[in-house]
């Protein structure tokens, strides 16, 4: 199971705009975008993808992402499920946030017998879902 969190923007102008423009055209006004240097509204959301399905979304409601709420509102309902039904060869891969690498979600994993991909702190983002997220614009 792939399993990643994003936040997605619910304002039009939170999407970077490139520009292509010739060689020392830099600062004429067309080659100029305005930027908007204010928090865009957004949702966070959860998803995976497994071979042969995914699941649905999962959006949290108001507030950050905690060690607490991630094992509420993800392992307990859909990763644990998800175990259950492939058995004891079931891997998770998630990213390396610091609530998802709290002590609590390492018991509750070890505590299912949920076996987790391990990787560096400071690895690439090798997650395929990362590929669904930015086909759907995050």
């Amino acid at each position: 199971m792939f399993s990643d969190e994003s936040r997605v923007s619910l304002s039009s102008f939170f999407r970077r705009v490139t520009i292509w423009r010739e060689r020392g055209t830099r600062f004429e006004p067309r080659n100029i975008t305005e930027r908007h240097h204010f928090p865009s509204r957004g949702v966070m959301v959860w998803a995976s993808i497994m071979v042969d399905g995914s699941t649905n979304l999962h959006f949290f409601d108001m507030g950050s992402v905690t060690a607490e709420r991630y094992r509420d509102e993800v392992l307990q309902p859909y990763v644990r499920l998800f175990r259950g039904a492939v058995g004891p060869y079931f891997i998770c891969m998630d990213d390396n946030a610091p609530c998802l690498r709290a002590v609590l979600i390492d018991g509750f994993l070890e505590t299912e017998n949920i076996q987790r991909m391990s990787r560096p702190v400071n690895s690439p983002d090798l997650n395929p879902i990362e590929h669904v997220w930015d086909i759907l614009g995050r």
